[in-house]
């Protein structure tokens, strides 16, 4: 059976657990919180899993891994050539003799390190900080001792050492910030040479200052200050003493002022001449950076991002005129979504490699570097370039991973693609219907392919990088210890969404006595950043929604539009849009799945999630309280003038406008319904805590009902242990009408009860 078969015949396995495997239990609900805390513990108990981290061999095609089978641990060694696969050493041996040199007792089948490294003879590995080297060949076991970080640590004085001094290529310079200006010392004689003279404290030269190849040339910006904005955190219980702590972080929230950059030309042939490059709406720049040479030294490129993200552009600046005109453009009455941007420079064909969605879908374009034209667009289609991961220079081809190019398959699904830059011939060389996590050989010659499913335990396979075929098999999971006690694979389904045409992705997970004909709440866990999709694709045993499902619900997470890697229209819905978050299809979606599944209660909807998710969840009770009736919120960003500049302005826009009123669940705090509970870490750096209280202080106003947990010591966080405890007895309590176990009653802790 081949590995296309394999996949198949377990995925149809799997949908037979599913719908058969449905053992009932009888539980307190005391129980099942325990369960739920134990979760993983039980269900993995015993199950053997098919993941495999390689570790190469050096000047040889093979690769060393730990396996584990019947609770034993062993390492193979992998001929990568003709697959075959041996013992990596004698493990009895080395068992003795690391004994011996530790005064450990060590079993020989558990050896307590997982990576072992070298050649196919003389192997290293790691324990307890110190290094072994083993000889397989004469079996002798040596160690050496580890070298202290402060044996190894050099000391320097800031009044001794300029600001990030820069060095050139040939090591002859070096280039630093003193008084705000640009200096270069020679180091061979110390001579120091002061190149700017125009840095002042408001407008400092800072660093990198960029060499150009020849020596002879350097870019370095001149950047205005602004001051920035500060928020404060307040530890109100600190471990070491009674009183509270409190510190101030830097923190920019949209609208605040950015410094900006120019750069600006050296040239060291003319002494201390220097040029600022002019750059069209200079003063309207979110991010300008990124310099880089060319060849020839004649030029040199950087990039300019525009403050709200609707135009980003790589300029390139002809040294003898310091004019810089623009060799790339990404435009959108939108957004850029500059975060997936990526460019690969080919300096031999003067060509650069570079992503875009001005087609619509995320592709690879060939860009002239001496005009900016377009030679060929590489990849085209209703599929997305989710990222490079090799450029093969000589043989003019790219090793990328690539997503919903099948028909039929769920689109978010990774798989690696060999595509060639001069005819676009493109292979799939993992053409499974799975997700394929891919490690390389150091030559790009081999990989290890893992491909699962959530609903597809994983499979790890030895593979030909020229040809995509299977050298042979690794591991393979086996589940049935889990299936056996309950456990029930996540289904995967797809619905349509608001439009009735466009295919949204989401998995179900079925409580573990799941009954047909009975009635289950429904909980979404949701987090609906524009970043990136959510919805998990590779296999675990635990998914966080997945937990809950212990409680008696049935749990379902849903990539909604507005996320990534699909269409720029289906990622355009978040635009100025955060409410929105894809709740029209998660709706549609979920109506659909009943339709399946007619035990999922749509008059029973919950929903939780943290940080973005926690707005989410906030604005489903507030802007679908015919849906949504019950709500956990952790950690929410409630109003996105409140957020860090880089998230939120990036999908909401600059400037401030209506927009950011629209979405924010402060100003929409009175349309409340439902019930909502609000968590919040005292100590959150990356959501200003602010954020939720001024959501607490809306809804105290607005006479709203409401649960509030802060939670002392606290980041960003779902909650902790208290907090997920609450957000239990919330559901309980308002989803399935039970009281939720009383924590402050005597108890005998109980170990999991499924037995």
């Amino acid at each position: 059976m081949n590995m296309r078969q394999l996949i198949q015949t377990a995925g149809l396995v799997g949908l037979l657990w599913t719908t058969l495997a449905t053992p009932s239990f009888s539980l307190t609900m005391a129980e099942r919180y325990r369960n739920v805390d134990h979760y993983r513990a039980y269900y993995e108990s015993g199950c053997q899993w098919g993941y495999v981290e390689p570790a190469w061999v050096e000047g040889a095609d093979a690769m060393i891994y730990p396996a584990w089978s019947q609770g034993k641990k062993t390492f193979i060694y992998v001929d990568c050539k003709t697959g075959r696969k041996k013992p990596a050493f004698d493990h009895e041996h080395l068992a003795g003799e690391l004994s011996r040199l530790t005064n450990k007792r060590i079993n020989p089948y558990a050896l307590p390190f997982n990576r072992v490294t070298g050649t196919s003879t003389a192997l290293s590995f790691q324990v307890d900080k110190k290094t072994y080297f083993y000889n397989s060949v004469d079996k002798k076991l040596s160690e050496t001792a580890p070298i202290s970080r402060d044996q190894d640590k050099r000391q320097f004085r800031s009044k001794d050492r300029p600001q990030s001094p820069r060095r050139s290529a040939h090591a002859q310079h070096e280039a630093y910030i003193k008084d705000n200006n640009l200096f270069i010392k020679n180091l061979k004689t110390g001579q120091e040479t002061q190149l700017s003279t125009d840095g002042t404290a408001e407008n400092p030269y800072v660093m990198p200052a960029v060499w150009s190849p020849d020596f002879q040339k350097l870019v370095c910006c001149r950047r205005t200050v602004t001051q920035t904005r500060q928020i404060p955190l307040i530890e109100s219980s600190p471990k070491d003493q009674t009183q509270p702590k409190w510190k101030l972080i830097n923190y920019i929230k949209p609208g605040d002022p950015l410094p900006i950059a120019q750069p600006v030309l050296f040239d060291l042939k003319s002494g201390t001449q220097h040029r600022a490059i002019n750059v069209p709406d200079l003063d309207k720049q979110y991010f300008l950076g990124h310099i880089k040479w060319a060849n020839d030294s004649r030029s040199f490129t950087f990039d300019y991002n525009k403050r709200g993200h609707s135009s980003y552009i790589v300029y390139k600046t002809d040294t003898r005129d310091a004019q810089a005109r623009p060799l790339i453009t990404e435009t959108f009455s939108t957004f850029v979504n500059y975060t997936q941007l990526y460019r690969y420079d080919l300096d031999r064909r003067n060509e650069i490699l570079w992503i875009s969605e001005r087609d619509g879908w995320r592709h690879l374009y060939l860009i002239d570097y001496k005009t900016g034209n377009i030679i060929r667009q590489v990849t085209s289609g209703s599929w997305v370039v989710k990222r490079v991961l090799h450029v093969d220079e000589k043989n003019r081809e790219v090793l990328l991973i690539g997503c919903g190019r099948t028909e039929g398959e769920d689109p978010y699904l990774e798989k690696l693609y060999r595509v060639n830059l001069d005819t676009g011939r493109l292979v799939c060389l993992t053409p499974e219907n799975a997700n394929h996590q891919i490690q390389f050989s150091p030559d790009f010659h081999w990989f290890v392919d893992t491909a699962s499913r959530v609903d597809l335990p994983a499979s790890t396979y030895l593979r030909s990088t020229a040809t995509g075929a299977v050298i042979t098999p690794l591991e393979t999971s086996n589940i049935e210890p889990a299936l056996t006690r309950g456990w029930k694979k996540p289904i995967v389904f797809s619905g349509k969404g608001r439009d009735g045409k466009t295919d949204i992705w989401g998995m179900i997970a079925l409580p573990p006595d799941f009954k047909r004909g009975q009635k289950y709440p429904v909980i979404e866990y949701i987090y609906a950043g524009p970043h990136d999709s959510h919805v998990p694709k590779t296999f675990n045993i635990q998914h966080e929604m997945m937990r809950m499902t212990e409680l008696g619900f049935i749990t379902v997470m849903i990539d909604g539009m507005g996320t990534s890697n699909r269409s720029k229209k289906f990622h355009d819905v978040c635009w100025k849009n955060l409410k929105d978050a894809g709740f029209p299809d998660r709706i549609a979606w979920m109506k659909q799945a009943a339709k399946l599944y007619p035990e999922m209660d749509l008059t029973r909807v919950g929903i939780y999630g943290t940080s973005a998710g926690g707005q989410n969840t906030m604005s489903a009770l507030l802007f679908h309280p015919e849906w949504y009736k019950v709500g956990v919120a952790s950690c929410g960003c409630h109003d996105n003038r409140m957020d860090k500049i880089w998230w939120n302005e990036q999908w909401m826009g600059y400037p401030i406008g209506k927009q950011y009123e629209e979405s924010s669940n402060v100003v929409n705090a009175s349309k409340l319904q439902g019930e909502l509970m609000l968590i919040l870490g005292e100590l959150d750096d990356n959501v200003d805590p602010a954020s939720t209280i001024q959501v607490v202080n809306a809804l105290i106003k607005a006479d709203k009902n409401f649960e509030f947990v802060l939670v002392p010591g606290a980041k960003h966080t779902a909650g902790e242990r208290f907090g997920e405890l609450k957000r239990r007895d919330f559901f309980v309590k308002h989803l399935l009408g039970v009281d939720p176990p009383n924590r402050n009653a005597p108890h005998s802790p109980k170990n999991k009860v499924q037995q």
